[in-house]
This record gives C-alpha cells, sequence and structure tokens, in this order.
C-alpha cells in the first residue's frame, strides 16, 4: 500500500528501541519505551515542510496517528511536531 500524506504531514517510520540495554540485558517489548525518532517516509505538499525523505528526525512524544503498513509501525505527523533533524 502506498501512502501519500496530505498538506503540512510527513510520514515516519518508527524507529525501534534496542531489545537489550548497554549492559546486555534482554529488555522485553513490553517494557520497552517508544522512542520518539523516526525516518521520513513520504512528505504532503506543503510549502512549509522544511524535511526530505530519508531524513531522521525526532518528534513529540504524543504526536500523530499511529498506523500499520506492511506490518511496520508508522505514523503521520503535522510538521509542527517535527522538532529536530539528526544529522
Amino acid at each position: 500500500m502506498n501512502v501519500k500524506p496530505l498538506g503540512n504531514r510527513v510520514l515516519l517510520k518508527v524507529k525501534l528501541q534496542e531489545e537489550k540495554s548497554t549492559g546486555g540485558i534482554y529488555i522485553p517489548p513490553t517494557a520497552q519505551e517508544k522512542t520518539q525518532e523516526g525516518v521520513v517516509v513520504a512528505i504532503g505538499e506543503s510549502d512549509e515542510i522544511t524535511v526530505k525523505v530519508n531524513d531522521t528526525v525526532i518528534y513529540d512524544k504524543y504526536a500523530g496517528t499511529q498506523i500499520k503498513l506492511s506490518g511496520e509501525e508508522h505514523l503521520i505527523v503535522k510538521i509542527d511536531d517535527v522538532i529536530a533533524v539528526l544529522k
């Protein structure tokens, strides 16, 4: 399925947190915190959008609408909820 965000929204593929701690301890999925990092998959057609496809970004904790595409978690967020680009 192909999803194209509308207006000033972007589609992010949510980055999953590591399953092991730095000390090598396994963290079960129920105890893992959600990351606030994602990779831009698609962008809307607004002039306000300053990110590009494949940029890794940080977004607000409670932002967006979660969807599953091909079994992977994605998030549609407004560009105002994207707070930083990681380089």
